[in-house]
């Protein structure tokens, strides 16, 4: 008998490793694909029942139906988010659909509290003047992080692990979720309205998954109501900002520092080489242009613990679909 084939896309060199290394005990046939899965390159599946996909791979109505014509049976996502995927469609077409809810909620936590600690101290311009023989400290004052209030939009895995990060730096931590977490509360963490923790915070780290109440939740106005000189992190997804109104507000200094590792249109530049190339993006360009602005490209997820926990989680995800045992990963399984 043949090893079932999953077809992978958006593939880098690391997934390749990642998932070589543990399908070592699965034997599965991998097939990697480097380009995005969309309406145009949905023809290159053939004889997959398997499809393995990330954040930017377009998983519409039409790419569902093209997918159910090639006898796709599996959509699964290495990745927690899943806003790209079309699930009444893929339930209509009986394709299950299966994700990676949790793989290492702390690396993306640990990233934000980088995020915030680059630009308060200013290190990534310290490491370049010091290159240059530049020893001055003017243009790189921070501030004491101890004492400051931190506001977590969203306390899911992830917003709890940065929750518990901020706690141990001594800050005040302000937190809005649909649902209050037990354990953060009794360690000191207090729920709000969301709009008095936009009107408190000195740093807003944002945690929540992208759905239609929360898509441009940092827009001009919870802007207007936030702190003057407050910092913004988000590690999420990048529609929760409306990226116009955000450089408005890095002009008129409202915002005091922008950290995204997301961004709104990053499928037409993350996870690639742009170097030679003159990018078309007039937004990202001008957020970079800031000197106020640390932009990574979706690099939160990026460690050897979590890329782990991906391949073993999506492998064993397929597995248990395939063979149609309890799905073990209850919080895995989408359609």
């Amino acid at each position: 008998m043949n090893p079932i084939k999953i077809s992978f896309f958006s593939t880098q060199p690391y997934d390749k490793v990642f998932f070589e290394k543990y399908n070592a005990e699965y034997k599965f046939e991998l097939d990697f694909f480097e380009t995005q899965l969309n309406h145009h390159t949905v023809e290159l599946i053939q004889d997959s029942p398997v499809v393995c996909v990330f954040v930017n791979d377009v998983l519409d109505a039409g790419v569902i139906a093209a997918l159910a014509n090639k006898g796709v049976l599996i959509i699964a996502l290495r990745c927690a988010g899943f806003n790209n995927v079309d699930l009444d469609a893929a339930k209509k077409a009986g394709i299950r659909v299966c994700r990676v809810p949790s793989y290492s909620p702390e690396a993306v936590a640990e990233h934000a509290m980088a995020m915030i600690l680059t630009l308060n101290r200013k290190t990534h311009k310290a490491y370049n003047r010091v290159r240059e023989q530049n020893f001055s400290l003017n243009g790189l004052l921070g501030f004491d992080l101890h004492g400051k209030t931190i506001g977590v939009i969203g306390t899911g895995n992830i917003g709890k692990a940065f929750a518990k990060i901020v706690l141990g730096f001594g800050c005040k931590v302000l937190a809005f979720d649909i649902a209050k977490d037990e354990e953060l509360e009794k360690i000191g963490v207090q729920y709000e309205p969301l709009d008095t923790i936009f009107k408190l915070a000195d740093i807003l780290s944002l945690h929540c998954p992208l759905t239609e109440k929360t898509k441009h939740i940092i827009n001009a106005t919870s802007l207007s109501i936030m702190k003057k000189n407050v910092m913004i992190i988000n590690t999420s997804r990048g529609a929760l900002i409306n990226t116009p109104d955000v450089i408005d507000a890095l002009k008129d200094a409202k915002i005091g520092y922008l950290g995204i590792d997301v961004y709104e249109q990053e499928e037409k530049l993350f996870f690639k080489d742009l170097s030679e190339d003159i990018i078309q993006d007039d937004d990202i360009q001008r957020l970079m242009s800031f000197p106020n602005v640390l932009v990574t490209a979706h690099q939160a997820f990026f460690t050897n613990e979590a890329l782990t926990q991906i391949a073993l989680t999506t492998l064993q995800n397929v597995t248990d679909l395939l063979e149609g045992n309890e799905f073990a990963n209850k919080a895995g399984l989408l359609s």
